[in-house]
């Protein structure tokens, strides 16, 4: 908080005599001093900015000191502004009372002792620069409080350090820079952004940030920083309030950069800021350790890699959903056995570690099965009794088939999956198959066999290509049948366009496998 003797004065009076008197007493007593001769000019001078106290006569030529006084208190920013009202003719309890009634936070009657004047000043101005102070913080801490939601509702870095620099521009109305380094140590994955804004109300600039190499220790301080050393902003003096936060001794801290402007009555607002940015940040670094662990799990149940099948092109896709952080239960399998190509695609119910294990014991039954030489239909009935003996409650969907490379006969089993896809001459067909989904004690038909001829096109896909919130599966499955029909002759540029039909944010796991006879 500023010392009342820093404050700047507005003396209005229309007699030179008594004007000169007062601008004496009160420059000496420190403070600066501006002058009015009128109520009109006062009310120009007050408004137009940086007046902490008016010292005010009761009688001018143009309007009454009461009238001024009003027109300040009625001004949405000037109401705080305090006001002195001095007389040397409206003295009596009357007029005193009207003064203090109609605005004037004090009332002096000539004549006027020059000490009693300064005391009086700066006791007003205490109680002006405390009231200012309570409101600044109370200003500042409700958008402080909006800020941390803001932050903690970023779905990225980038959308996280947007909002913290928007945030900080409300806050001190000013610019802002934030900066944040989420890459930890003996790790390359991550992120070093920058974002700066000029004012609340300008778009956030984002960029990579050079992340200083000084040691900050745990916890939150404010330190006063060289404007140089945030280049991001022109900053209006030569150093700049920065805030930074460390939550561990193995993360990286976080900064806010704002003008020292900021230190005189919001220094533990912008501590309270940063310690909000990187308590965000960690939530995020968090989220995204556990998402990289996840999908490498989720890789590590699929297939290594794709067999290589003469006069065949193979293609998978796998794409995980976008809300969630947690491993699923879709999985595909492509592997040969005694000269002939296993091809399946399943997905177990929930998106859990526990759905992915039960995914990679589905995948591992079928595997098996199928190298005991049981056909397809067979090979999903004893998967059905393992699922049923050893996981009763759990339900899965697969699609399994077998081909023979050579004459392209497929034999083929559903097990209550979403029918692949058969495209021969440009034309796109469902390879109907109704069975039972995996978990349910039910009658099963026999296998379908089907040709895939030269140049023909299979596709297997999971639900999440073709389902959406937002329209029924029959919209989405002729939708893809429609997309389906144009292979491209690269058949992952054609992998590539069924994913296409997947607008993000995907809802759902998806995976597909693309096979074509040459």
């Amino acid at each position: 908080m500023e010392h009342p003797e820093s404050a700047t004065v507005l003396v209005v009076d229309d007699s030179d005599a008594k004007r000169y008197l007062l601008v004496r007493w009160l420059t000496r007593a420190g403070l600066r001093v501006y002058e009015a001769d009128s109520g009109t000019a006062a009310l120009e001078r007050v408004t137009a900015g940086d007046i902490d106290l008016v010292v005010l006569d009761v009688r001018l030529g143009d309007m009454s000191g009461f009238e001024v006084a009003e027109r300040i208190k009625a001004h949405p920013t000037l109401a705080a502004t305090p006001v002195i009202h001095v007389s040397a003719h409206a003295v009596d309890v009357a007029d005193r009372a009207q003064g203090l009634t109609r605005g004037a936070d004090a009332y002096l009657a000539e004549p006027i002792e020059p000490d009693e004047l300064v005391a009086t000043a700066h006791a007003v101005l205490r109680y002006y620069r405390a009231r200012r102070h309570a409101e600044t913080l109370a200003l500042g801490l409700t958008r402080l409080a909006e800020t941390t939601v803001a932050v903690n509702s970023a779905r990225t870095l980038t959308e996280l350090l947007t909002a913290a620099a928007a945030g900080a521009a409300a806050i001190f109305g000013s610019g802002a820079v934030v900066a944040a380094d989420t890459i930890t140590a003996g790790s390359s994955a991550g992120d070093r952004l920058v974002a700066a804004v000029t004012d609340a109300a300008s778009p956030a600039v984002v960029r990579e940030w050079p992340a200083a190499a000084a040691v900050v220790p745990v916890g939150a301080l404010i330190r006063t920083d060289g404007a140089v050393q945030w280049p991001q902003l022109e900053w209006p003096t030569d150093e700049v309030a920065v805030g930074t936060a460390r939550l561990r001794e193995d993360r990286p801290p976080v900064h806010v950069a704002v003008p020292t402007t900021a230190l005189r009555e919001q220094a533990d607002v912008l501590r309270l800021l940063v310690q909000a940015v990187a308590s965000a940040v960690e939530a995020q670094r968090t989220y995204d350790e556990e998402h990289r662990i996840a999908l490498t799990l989720q890789r590590s149940l699929l297939p290594q890699r794709i067999p290589e099948l003469a006069g065949y092109d193979l293609a998978v896709r796998y794409v995980p959903a976008s809300a969630q952080t947690e491993v699923g239960g879709d999985f595909y399998e492509l592997t040969m056995l005694d000269g002939h190509m296993l091809a399946a695609i399943g997905d177990v119910t929930g998106h859990s570690l526990y759905a992915a294990t039960v995914m990679a014991e589905l995948r591992h039954a079928v595997r098996a099965y199928a190298v005991e030489g049981h056909p397809p239909g067979a090979v999903l009935a004893l998967t059905n009794q393992l699922l049923r003996r050893l996981l009763p409650g759990e339900l899965a969907t697969i699609c399994l088939l077998i081909l023979d490379p050579v004459t392209g006969q497929v034999r083929f089993a559903n097990a209550g999956h979403p029918p692949p896809v058969l495209v021969v001459d440009g034309r796109a067909s469902f390879v109907e198959h109704r069975a039972p989904l995996l978990g349910i004690d039910a009658p099963r038909p026999g296998d379908l066999d089907l040709v895939l001829p030269p140049g023909g096109t299979l596709v297997l896909y999971t639900d999440g290509l073709v389902e959406r919130r937002t329209s029924d599966i029959d919209h989405g499955l002729a939708q893809l049948a429609a997309a389906a029909a144009s292979p491209d002759p690269d058949l992952e540029r054609y992998a590539d366009h069924l994913l296409a039909l997947a607008t993000p944010p995907v809802g759902d796991d998806i995976a597909v496998v693309a096979l074509r006879r040459s």
